[in-house]
């Protein structure tokens, strides 16, 4: 749990501090919003409201609170950040780059194919074009610089035991080359 320093030196809260209300032994932010990080309260009132904090706080189980705050914490400096977008601006533009980084991948993996074709002989051709992948979770969750969860479908290019055909496998129907 966070520190509640604000009791133990007579210092008020961020969160009473900013409200310029006298902190209380029993306040509900206290814990959670240490005077050492005013910024942090500044964030959560201007976004959420205290009122609406306090009604979410005071309906969460005490295990519960540090994490929520956390959360209400990380969405209101994405939305100060980033009105429009918040939390979902982050996400997409790092979906994007993992669009992107598939792409790259399933163009290197058709280079190795087609640089495999011409230099080997007709029986290992199998063996280049399919490749045993492991079974993937449909949904894994990957976590930012930040700690915050991301959750994510199964990515493209990764199949059952089987294996995946790795230079026409993006989501695009391509025709498979006639050089085979």
């Amino acid at each position: 749990m966070a520190s509640s320093s604000s009791n133990t030196y007579n210092s008020p809260c961020a969160a009473c501090k900013f409200l310029r209300r006298k902190c209380m032994p029993g306040c509900i932010f206290a814990p959670y919003f240490p005077p050492e990080e005013p910024h942090k309260f500044a964030n959560v009132h201007k976004i959420f409201g205290a009122s609406n904090v306090t009604k979410l706080l005071n309906e969460l189980l005490p295990h519960q609170r540090e994490d929520a705050v956390n959360s209400l914490a990380y969405e209101a400096e994405a939305r100060v950040r980033d009105p429009v977008y918040g939390c979902v601006g982050a996400i997409s533009y790092l979906q994007r780059q993992v669009h992107r980084l598939q792409k790259e991948l399933d163009a290197a993996n058709a280079d190795l194919v087609h640089y495999g074709l011409s230099t080997s002989t007709p029986g290992n051709v199998v063996d280049l074009v399919f490749q045993p992948q492991p079974q993937q979770p449909l949904n894994q969750v990957y976590r930012l610089p930040g700690g915050s969860p991301v959750m994510n479908q199964q990515p493209r290019g990764t199949g059952g035991s089987c294996g995946t055909f790795l230079p026409w496998h993006n989501g695009h129907d391509h025709q498979q080359g006639g050089n085979m």
